[in-house]
């Protein structure tokens, strides 16, 4: 028998509302996936992301834009070097892997106000570079000397043989305390001086300048007098030869740590004559 007409129409209605109901939920879905301007992160592969965040557009940062305007290192042929290196410091040649003359230090040398750095202003990392390297310098005479020459007399009251050690990873622990004292204020009083040259000429500082050596008003104990051409040279001379340091006192510190002995000693035992050959005797013919 046919439905009455009421019930048809009483049917269609709800289909029409279950329609109208699931068509809500589709447009509630979709609007979930659309991006809203709030910021955006990651749980990983089953984590939940909140809305994405609009990106706000600037200008590129003073790195990358260094890097965009790379040129050829001299130091390393087959790579770039940033345009902060430009070659007009002196000793400078391209060499910057990983871009530290980059990234923006702290205003150092303008009365220590702020850190907000300054792009292009390598005086901070030439005089990391100079003070670095000087006790490098200092600390592969330390490694070499005690070898070649001897080391210093001990007694009762330090011990005698508290300066026996020709390597220097045990002769730190061996002499006595107040010895490392001794060097740890002279080093104390170095670096104060050093800051209060630094806080008095500002900007004006000349990286590594310790008021040593020539020019007015400064100790020059061996009458130092050398031309400005003369002068530059003997500055990369010596920046050279830090860079030299710092690369050997690793090696002298590598190979003490594996051998356990002195670097004189361990080349000295590769250039004696070993006993088989002593006990042989020169078996030439006499006159070859």
């Amino acid at each position: 028998a046919a439905a009455p007409k009421g019930q048809f129409t009483h049917v269609k209605s709800k289909i029409v509302k279950m329609k109208l109901a699931a068509l809500a939920l589709l447009a509630g879905s979709a609007s979930a996936y659309q991006v809203t301007p709030t910021m955006t992160f990651s749980l990983g592969k089953f984590g939940k992301k909140a809305p994405a965040k609009a990106k706000v557009i600037s200008g590129s940062s003073p790195s990358a834009d260094a890097w965009a305007n790379a040129g050829p290192s001299t130091a390393l042929p087959f790579a770039t070097a940033p345009a902060t290196l430009d070659g007009s410091m002196l000793g400078d040649v391209g060499f910057d892997p990983l871009g530290f003359s980059t990234v923006p230090v702290g205003a150092w040398f303008k009365g220590f106000d702020g850190r907000e750095g300054t792009l292009g202003d390598l005086t901070w990392y030439r005089e990391a570079e100079l003070i670095h390297g000087r006790i490098a310098q200092l600390a592969v005479v330390g490694f070499l000397a005690p070898g070649l020459f001897g080391t210093l007399p001990g007694n009762e009251w330090t011990g005698v043989d508290a300066y026996s050690k020709t390597n220097p990873l045990e002769a730190f622990s061996a002499v006595p305390g107040l010895a490392i004292l001794q060097i740890f204020l002279f080093m104390t009083y170095l670096e104060v001086r050093r800051i209060n040259i630094i806080k008095e000429e500002g900007e004006n500082y000349t990286p590594g300048d310790l008021r040593i050596g020539q020019g007015e008003g400064r100790w020059n104990p061996f009458g130092l007098e050398y031309s400005p051409e003369a002068y530059e040279e003997k500055q990369l001379q010596e920046l050279k030869h830090c860079r030299l340091a710092m690369i050997g006192i690793f090696g002298l510190w590598a190979q003490a740590q594996a051998s356990g002995v002195g670097a004189i000693e361990q080349l000295s035992a590769g250039l004696t004559a070993p006993d088989y050959y002593a006990k042989a005797g020169y078996f030439l013919p006499e006159g070859i």
